[in-house]
């Protein structure tokens, strides 16, 4: 994994006086080797790799800065640079604003249109929008966007039975134009390899919808397939920036790392999950922060302004940087938890806390939880008494759990307060190795 691999090569340089040729000389190797199993382009890699030495060897470290941390630092700002420095946002001037998506097929694009829409939707609630159901090729794949729209609440265009795209295209367009839609969302089919006959098609839609984004949409899974299939998609319909999906690791980082390096056009999406409204601003920092092991803040802190409010926010935060909440908070906070999603993934977004993947907490075990701190007495819940033995077997009974129910939750609380001690030390050297 790309994070192991990087971490190992910062450790090498610890105790380093200054930034040498020869105490740079296996470290540089070593990012080398970690990007290519990344499955990042090897010109990508080798150009990366060049600005990177010649940007540290030599230099005087500075002040306050250890040359592990510095090194970081180098990495993380060409990290960004290399991504695109600064989120890309989608036009919408048009009236209506058409947004045409491509890709080979399994890539993800119906799915995507959907979460496309949920995302105006949320970002912008006046908008009206539309989605056209284009793919005529795959199977079911009508019918899946109907069903994907009718959960979001979208209206969707098609055509019972029609087998040109490009006449349900022209119609959706038409349609827009009438009813006043103020975005068109287009779902065209895919191949599972590019063909004449998919470009022709995708190039017709393009010289009749005139749309203001063509995005290509592609699997992070597929590595350097992605990236090529991308530069093809470019070439033949001058893409304006490209969506990736399956992006749930920094181990599939390398496409990330890749295709606006050789493409030219910024990613400026994201899909993170399966469910509907899973698709977010790609951010450069935020990627090159996940794949250095910073957590996610960037994404961290967006997540919880749409749930939290920000009297709420400064509550908790005190209380997390004093490590003082209680089984009590704990219990408060566990519904704004469940709406920001699994709670696993947003402690590996903490910075520091990306070992606690194995932290025994699953969904499922929410509803236990709360059963098992309901059972508390208040001077249980604000941690004024110890939870002794017989005290945690009253609580199992009284939540009709077990007593390893209950010592698992007490202890992946207290791991939990822990990281939370730890927290503002984290943060700073997070700063410190950004910012300084």
């Amino acid at each position: 994994m790309i994070l192991t691999k990087l971490r190992d090569l910062f450790a090498s340089l610890s105790g380093k006086r200054t930034l040498t040729e020869e105490n740079l000389s296996d470290a540089v190797k070593q990012v080398r080797l970690a990007l290519l199993d990344a499955d990042v382009s090897y010109s990508v890699v080798s150009a990366f790799v060049k600005k990177v030495k010649e940007k540290v060897t030599g230099q005087e470290l500075v002040k306050s800065l250890t040359p592990d941390q510095q090194f970081i630092k180098v990495i993380h700002d060409e990290l960004v640079e290399l991504m695109g420095s600064e989120e890309a946002s989608l036009s919408l001037t048009g009236y209506p604003s058409v947004l045409l998506l491509c890709g080979l097929q399994g890539s993800g694009k119906t799915t995507t249109s959907a979460k496309l829409a949920a995302y105006l939707q949320k970002k912008h609630p006046k908008k009206k929008l539309l989605l056209a159901a284009c793919d005529l090729q795959r199977p079911a794949a009508v019918l899946q966007l109907q069903t994907l729209a009718k959960k979001i609440e979208v209206d969707c265009f098609a055509l019972t039975g029609e087998t040109k795209p490009l006449k349900v295209a022209k119609e959706a367009l038409e349609k827009a134009r009438k009813e006043g839609y103020d975005v068109l969302i287009v779902d065209t089919a895919g191949r599972l390899h590019l063909d004449e006959e998919l470009m022709q098609e995708l190039k017709e839609m393009k010289k009749w919808l005139e749309p203001e984004e063509i995005l290509f949409v592609a699997s992070a899974s597929t590595g350097q397939d992605a990236v090529k299939t991308a530069q093809e998609f470019d070439a033949a319909l001058s893409i304006t920036g490209s969506i990736l999906t399956m992006l749930d690791g920094s181990a599939r980082a390398g496409a990330a790392l890749s295709i606006t390096e050789v493409t030219k056009k910024p990613l400026k999406f994201e899909g993170i999950g399966e469910q509907v409204h899973d698709l977010q601003l790609f951010n450069p920092r935020s990627m090159a922060d996940r794949i250095l092991g910073m957590g996610d803040v960037i994404n961290l802190a967006r997540r919880a302004e749409e749930i939290v409010s920000k009297e709420e926010s400064e509550k908790l935060e005190k209380k997390l940087r004093k490590a003082s909440f209680t089984y009590e908070d704990y219990l408060k906070q566990m519904s704004m938890l469940k709406k920001m999603g699994p709670l696993k993934s947003l402690l590996k977004m903490l910075p520091g806390a990306a070992d606690l993947g194995n932290m025994e907490l699953p969904e499922e075990e929410f509803n236990q939880i709360e059963a098992i701190i309901l059972s508390m007495t208040a001077e249980e819940r604000e941690e004024k008494v110890e939870l002794v033995p017989s005290r945690r077997r009253r609580i199992a009974s009284g939540s009709g759990t077990t007593i390893d129910a209950v010592n698992r939750m007490v202890k992946d609380f207290k791991r939990l307060k822990q990281l939370c001690k730890a927290m503002p030390k984290n943060l700073k050297a997070v700063e410190k190795q950004l910012w300084q």
